[in-house]
């Protein structure tokens, strides 16, 4: 086998282009319109999809030249369906479809978050016949267990509310912190005592556990921290914005870093795969390498450029889904919003 894949990721802000032949990455090209919304505190549906409708056309001849190849090299066309914003994934679904129409090539509508799984192997190489993957995103916080990541995912578990990367935007913004919150508040717990401040670590403990042994839940968490900056500057003290990082970045990671191998253990799986934008956070990549240690468990995170949304993980799982065989979709398909993650590829 050695087609060549256009993966094509356009799910939120960032306009992703990557091409992957063979398991080898050529290209990955990706631009984002993160910087017009730090004055909003978050994305702007209809700001994002005109940045689509700019970026597309540049961000696809830079990656075409990139790899040195030209759309007349390409054999199929994989792009993100879903789940993301509907203007946003409208056009670069319709985009796809008429690349793969004008190419007479297979059309490929596949599943963000798997997406974040599957970029892995394009870094670490094959993966196990059977694995868990922790998904981490800015909307999304999910469970897998994955048999075949083209043909067979089943949904262990996920967010009941917030998701962490949501909670870190809201924390940021309680903190007084630039959008997006992530990387700030990372920044700023590695100066605090994570041992300071004991926040709430949700789902995880009795009868809520037993009934939620690989779900999330995150507002609990915002909400307490709320009220700790509250009582602080009621009582006129100086706020510990660094304790306070450190403390709620220990809370989350720790409960999805204990869930994941929790998941790795019931569910016979030497292998855990860690994807998506949260990903990149240090405290959760040190937890992860401990619970490796500890569990004797193979961690596999890729590098922090593969973490945040980009073309190369939908060519990666695109090029999955050639090798396997599996059929194309057909081109009257509709963006999904709402895309059940164990749907790999729409129909």
């Amino acid at each position: 086998m050695n087609e060549l894949i256009l993966g094509i990721e356009t799910s939120c802000d960032e306009t992703g282009i990557a091409l992957v032949r063979d398991g080898e990455l050529l290209a990955d090209v990706t631009a984002t319109s993160m910087d017009e919304y730090a004055r909003f505190g978050g994305i702007i549906p209809e700001i994002a999809s005109r940045a689509h409708l700019e970026s597309f056309i540049p961000t696809l001849d830079a990656a075409l030249e990139a790899a040195r190849v030209t759309l007349d090299d390409v054999d199929a066309v994989a792009v993100t369906a879903g789940p993301g914003l509907v203007g946003s994934l409208t056009v670069g679904v319709t985009a796809a479809k008429a690349l793969a129409l004008a190419l007479d090539k297979p059309f490929y509508a596949v599943n963000h978050i798997v997406g974040h799984i599957a970029v892995d192997q394009l870094v670490h190489g094959e993966f196990p016949d059977r694995f868990i993957g922790l998904v981490v995103s800015g909307g999304h916080s999910h469970l897998m267990k994955v048999s075949d990541i083209a043909t067979s995912i089943e949904e262990l578990g996920g967010t009941l509310d917030d998701a962490a990367g949501e909670a870190f935007d809201k924390v940021g913004r309680l903190l007084g912190l630039p959008y997006p919150g992530g990387p700030h508040i990372d920044r700023l717990a590695r100066e605090g005592d994570r041992r300071a401040i004991r926040f709430p670590r949700g789902l995880s403990r009795g009868k809520d556990k037993a009934r939620h042994p690989y779900d999330y839940s995150f507002s609990g968490l915002k909400t307490a921290v709320a009220r700790h900056i509250e009582g602080c500057l009621a009582r006129g003290e100086e706020l510990p914005k660094a304790d306070i990082a450190a403390g709620f970045s220990d809370a989350v990671c720790e409960v999805l870093i204990q869930k994941a191998f929790a998941a790795c253990q019931v569910n016979d799986c030497d292998t855990l795969v860690i994807g998506g934008g949260f990903s990149a956070n240090s405290q959760l990549r040190d937890m992860a390498e401990e619970g490796s240690r500890k569990y004797g468990i193979e961690v596999r995170i890729p590098p922090i450029r593969y973490c945040t949304d980009n073309g190369a993980m939908i060519a990666a799982l695109g090029w999955s889904l050639v090798r396997a065989g599996v059929a194309p979709s057909p081109l009257d398909i509709t963006v999904d919003t709402g895309l059940s993650r164990e749907t790999i590829v729409v129909r």
